[in-house]
């Protein structure tokens, strides 16, 4: 038999005439056999479909040798018969077309970065609430917070924070999830792409429609692209609609974004909006040790001085704190290994990114800390630990006293400076120490001598 689709046609058409012939049963024939066709022919078999379970039923038994009589008739070759319901067809076409879109060429590139999870990212007081939200959606894609729009200057965890979300759908809440982490930026070229007709075949549309998960970074970058934006709306309406989960990130929150239609910004609004904050230096200490944790070294070896300087000088973005602070291990593991990582050699690792050459040429609390702990026999790690015998605690507040005397710098940054410590009780050191130089000659005379290094080194 040919198999075209017309010749099929032809064919079953007159293989119905006789069976109606032959049935004489009118409602029989109008109930079971006016709605099927035939479907493939392949070899020696033909799949004729059908359009219920019991149409199904009956024509593969009762009247199966009805039809094979009538097909041979019309064909002159016994075919061996296959039934399918209409509805198993269409359930397989949709699979195939669905397979043949989640095989497109739409965003290859794309994937979830297995090393950003929630257990690598150091949660703090500045990015808290981000984090919480995103492990509640990450919990229950779709139900609440959708979408959940997260915004912060560059470098404070937003990726992190998407790639963590996918991470968690995909390994445990919906391990046959689609989630798709994209930016502005590729979507921007996917969408160029298609209308040039490089992807003509293919729609980005039916592509969306099999995305479950939809983690969307740096949307700012879709500003004044008029035809992109309806397509990403089009992207964005489809999926919240049907309870798919979309996650979108911003160096802005959404009433700030000034090159965006306002329907696009009022729906990023109607889920939840937070913000990441810049780190305080207690995180971002952690972060070190996770740094530290993470290559294997071991933490003991490191002044917390040396943690300390590299808190507060890129305290204003994860990313070049984590950046910098890579630069330093590769330091002393590659160019100068050293058993103990000291202040001097922390800033000559990255004296090229911050301008420092070494701890001489500036003065700063670090500075201050290494030449009060010399003076005295300790180490600076004593002087800002949790230590409080007699000669340890004087001198610590002997090192208060002069960053307060000599620096502009708030008790509370001090006291961070000190692990943590309160800011009343840098007060109280240096009020001591204030005290105590009214009637102690030999305080003031050691003052006076740690003064004069802090001029000459």
């Amino acid at each position: 038999m040919n198999t075209s689709i017309s010749e099929m046609a032809r064919v079953w058409q007159q293989t119905l005439k006789i069976i109606d012939k032959r049935l004489n049963e009118r409602h029989i024939f109008d109930s079971f056999f006016a709605n099927t066709y035939i479907n493939d022919v392949s070899g020696d078999v033909v799949t004729i479909i059908v359009d219920s379970l019991t149409s199904e039923r009956l024509l593969s038994s009762k009247y199966v040798e009805i039809i094979k009589e009538a097909l041979n008739d019309v064909t002159e070759h016994n075919y061996n018969l296959v039934f399918k319901q209409l509805s198993e067809i269409k359930k397989v076409n949709l699979k195939q077309k669905n397979k043949k879109v989640e095989e497109s060429l739409f965003f290859k590139d794309a994937k979830i970065n297995t090393s950003l999870t929630f257990d690598s990212f150091v949660e703090g007081s500045f990015n808290k609430e981000a984090c919480r939200a995103a492990k509640m959606i990450s919990k229950n894609p779709g139900k609440v917070f959708n979408p959940l729009f997260i915004y912060s200057n560059s470098g404070l965890g937003k990726t992190h924070l998407l790639h963590a979300i996918g991470n968690q759908i995909k390994n445990v809440t919906k391990p046959g999830a689609k989630v798709l982490y994209i930016d502005a930026n590729d979507f921007v070229d996917e969408y160029v792409k298609f209308v040039k007709g490089e992807k003509e075949s293919e729609s980005i549309k039916d592509f969306f429609s099999t995305v479950d998960v939809l983690l969307f970074d740096d949307v700012q970058f879709l500003e004044n692209k008029v035809k992109t934006e309806e397509m990403f709306f089009y992207v964005y309406q489809k999926m919240v609609n049907s309870n798919k989960q979309i996650v979108i990130t911003s160096d802005r929150q959404p009433s700030e974004l000034k090159g965006l239609e306002d329907r696009l910004i009022t729906r990023f609004s109607q889920g939840l909006t937070t913000k990441i904050n810049s780190p305080d230096i207690a995180t971002c200490i952690k972060i070190l040790e996770k740094q530290i944790e993470k290559v294997e070294l071991d933490i003991k070896n490191f002044d917390p001085a040396v943690l300390n300087f590299y808190a507060e000088k890129f305290s204003s973005n994860v990313r070049e704190l984590e950046g910098s602070f890579n630069r330093l291990i590769f330091y002393i593991t590659q160019i100068k290994q050293v058993d103990k990582v000291t202040l001097d050699i922390a800033i000559e690792a990255v004296q090229s990114i911050t301008g420092t050459k070494n701890a001489a040429t500036q003065l700063s609390e670090h500075k201050i800390i290494n030449i009060v702990s010399n003076y005295y026999n300790l180490t600076p790690s004593q002087l800002v630990g949790k230590l409080r015998t007699g000669q340890i605690v004087l001198a610590r507040h002997i090192a208060m006293y002069l960053i307060r005397l000599n620096l502009d710098v708030s008790l509370t940054k001090i006291g961070n400076t000190f692990g943590g410590r309160d800011h009343t009780t840098v007060m109280n050191g240096v009020l001591k120490v204030e005290k105590m130089l009214k009637n102690n000659t030999a305080l003031k005379e050691a003052i006076d001598n740690l003064q004069k290094r802090l001029k000459t080194n």
